[in-house]
């Protein structure tokens, strides 16, 4: 088990990314958050069948393929009913945030944490800075539906998306897949070595409705994709820049991105509440409780849509680099 330790550390300093094969179990780990997000699915189909934008909820069919089939009739949004954090722009009262106790039990998984412990300590903080991505085959995503979250996303460095207070955080991302993914419907792809840089510009971006990211000039050559299965996981630091391929298959791609760092340590979005995931020198401090992480991402919304929502982006349109 250390030689394999070892191999993950070396692999992380010198490429900037792991991906450590079979570490979820996909029976035990992995179907009860499939099965919550069935149910979630059943809801938004009864809620548009009632509202007339649908007229079958495609009950019989798995949740890989029903949501296309859901979304191909009814056209409607999905994807912030399904993400487990709040958007960067307009946050209301009532602003969709899915936070089932299946998904706050995945942040706490003991065979995750074990290997974030590896990484970056036993001290583990669960960053909110996190999504889930159910990509489409893209060519049912009309062009003014299409989302990082929904389809391709642009290159970026995770650090270039938190506030700068978390430049000298160790922040850790995990990237799960809950269904293959694969170079056809849209696996992610690294530039490997890309974390020994510094942070590049992120620019404003026109294919991708004007979200900022890396130009692709200043990616290098060396591009790699990284298919994986479900159980599998990949972990990397927030200076690998990476990206997304589109989904041009006929099936959906479906994966959860988490964050770590030690407890301490600045989050990078304050206004969105983490908490502590696992502690070696204060076990009793962690949170345990589904019902308490949901309770605290409901009072942030509140918080959030009294007031003028804080300015998520460090980036601005008048950076020369972008010219």
């Amino acid at each position: 088990m250390l030689a394999e330790v070892n191999t993950y550390m070396k692999q992380i300093e010198d490429l900037g990314f792991v991906v450590i094969r079979e570490l979820l179990d996909p029976v035990q780990d992995l179907q009860p958050v499939i099965d919550e997000y069935t149910a979630l699915l059943d809801e938004l189909a009864s809620k548009w069948i009632e509202e007339g934008k649908l007229k079958s909820a495609y009950a019989d069919l798995p949740f890989q393929h029903r949501l296309t089939e859901v979304f191909r009739e009814s056209r409607q949004p999905y994807h912030a009913y399904f993400d487990i954090s709040l958007p960067q722009d307009t946050i209301k009262e009532d602003t969709p945030i899915h936070l089932g106790a299946a998904v706050f039990y995945l942040l706490r998984n003991p065979r995750l944490l074990d290997a974030v412990e590896d990484f970056i300590g036993p001290e583990i903080y669960s960053n909110p800075v996190q999504h889930v991505r159910i990509k489409l085959p893209e060519n049912i995503v009309p062009e003014d539906m299409r989302h990082p979250l929904t389809a391709k996303t642009q290159w970026h460095q995770d650090m270039g998306v938190v506030d700068e207070e978390a430049d000298k955080s160790n922040i850790l991302s995990v990237w799960i897949p809950l269904t293959r993914a694969t170079v056809e419907n849209g696996c992610l792809i690294v530039e490997p070595g890309s974390h020994k840089g510094g942070l590049a510009a992120h620019c404003r971006l026109e294919d991708y409705k004007g979200l900022y990211g890396i130009p692709d000039r200043f990616v290098g050559e060396n591009r790699i994709s990284v298919p994986m299965v479900p159980g599998d996981a990949m972990f990397f630091f927030s200076k690998l820049k990476h990206a997304s391929l589109p989904n041009i298959s006929d099936e959906i791609r479906w994966s959860f991105d988490l964050r770590y760092n030690p407890i301490g340590e600045p989050t990078g979005r304050p206004w969105f509440p983490g908490f502590v995931a696992r502690s070696q020198a204060n076990p009793a401090s962690e949170l345990r409780d589904p019902e308490i992480w949901a309770g605290l991402w409901r009072e942030a919304r509140a918080t959030l849509a009294k007031g003028e929502i804080p300015t998520f982006n460090r980036w601005s349109r008048g950076d020369p680099r972008c010219a």
